[in-house]
């Protein structure tokens, strides 16, 4: 019971860190831009060479200290994508531009799965668990699928509902502190939220069943294969023995 007490917080903290490292590592850049765009009377320029920088010297940071950097990887081409625009049409809320366009797919890929009744999350949990279309047939794995699904549209509704009008008004400083906001952090808030609605929406052996698939889904790992009736009799009395 000791050695649990001590251990919990130690790798509370290092959840933490973790998403202190996520968030620096995709939002640094962003907060560079904003920053320098504002106090530099405007320079387009300089913000967008300050912004990549920053991108760059995260990913020099993270090999040096052996780190993934899958997120770095990531973040710089975002931002090198968003650059690209910006320096093409000289107008600095384009930064935002590729952002608002691909959560404007997202949001019309979500919403037509759902008016056709496939929802996305569905026909991922069936490619992931390889079961395909079997939880069409499951009335109550359907219903959890679908608000789950809800859950992931509003998330990007949010985003266009708020990134849109300051994107039209040219307000640049706006979108930058809302890129920040509704990155990371509200990924979370939306991982926290598909997990509450998921496990309410589902019994408890409903649950047992589909978390560990559920969680695989969002990793985007392949979970270990089910496990036949026959090969259950066979475990019961190895574990007794």
């Amino acid at each position: 019971m000791a050695d649990t007490d001590v251990k919990a917080p130690k790798s509370t903290t290092k959840q933490v860190l973790g998403w202190v490292g996520m968030l620096v590592d995709i939002g640094l850049p962003w907060i560079a831009f904003t920053v320098v765009y504002a106090f530099s009377d405007h320079d387009l320029k300089l913000a967008l060479i300050v912004a990549i920088s920053a991108a760059a010297v995260v990913g020099v940071i993270r090999l040096i200290q052996r780190k993934p950097i899958a997120n770095v990887i990531g973040g710089f081409i975002g931002v090198g994508i968003s650059a690209f625009t910006a320096s093409r049409t000289g107008q600095a809320e384009d930064v935002f531009l590729p952002g608002i366009l691909l959560n404007s797919g997202f949001f019309l890929l979500y919403a037509i799965t759902l008016i056709t009744r496939y929802p996305l999350f569905g026909l991922l949990y069936g490619a992931i668990t390889q079961t395909w279309l079997a939880w069409r047939k499951d009335a109550e794995l359907n219903r959890a699928l679908t608000r789950v699904t809800m859950v992931f549209t509003a998330q990007v509704g949010i985003r266009l509902a708020v990134m849109v009008p300051l994107y039209l008004t040219d307000n640049v400083s706006a979108l930058g502190v809302a890129k920040i906001a509704l990155g990371l952090p509200f990924y979370a808030l939306t991982l926290w939220a598909a997990y509450a609605v998921l496990r309410g929406s589902m019994s408890e052996d409903k649950w047992e069943e589909v978390k560990e698939n559920f969680t695989h889904l969002l990793k985007g790992t392949q979970p270990p294969p089910p496990v036949s009736a026959e090969e259950k009799k066979t475990e019961e009395p190895a574990r007794e023995s």
